[in-house]
């Protein structure tokens, strides 16, 4: 079976080797048939301490680290401004 492979934003780089990455989806109202916008923050491992809050990431599925870490940073798309 294939690892899942998220994009999302970095919205919290406070601990050491770990980033929370804001991963949004749009899934469609059952009833109502609208389109509307569903958030979910990871916690992802990481060795590079260079990211930064804004910064625009690659997760992927890992074999569980901690307790609540399951995924890993694979890569940035691009490097924000901020």
């Amino acid at each position: 079976m294939p690892k899942k492979i998220l994009k999302g934003i970095i919205v919290n780089n406070k601990s050491l080797k770990t980033v929370s990455v804001l991963v949004e989806s749009r899934v469609l109202h059952s009833k109502y048939k609208k389109i509307i916008r569903r958030t979910k923050k990871y916690l992802a491992h990481t060795e590079n301490t260079l990211l930064k809050i804004g910064d625009k990431v690659k997760i992927i599925e890992n074999k569980p680290i901690s307790k609540l870490k399951r995924w890993h940073v694979i890569g940035e798309e691009n490097r924000s401004t901020l």
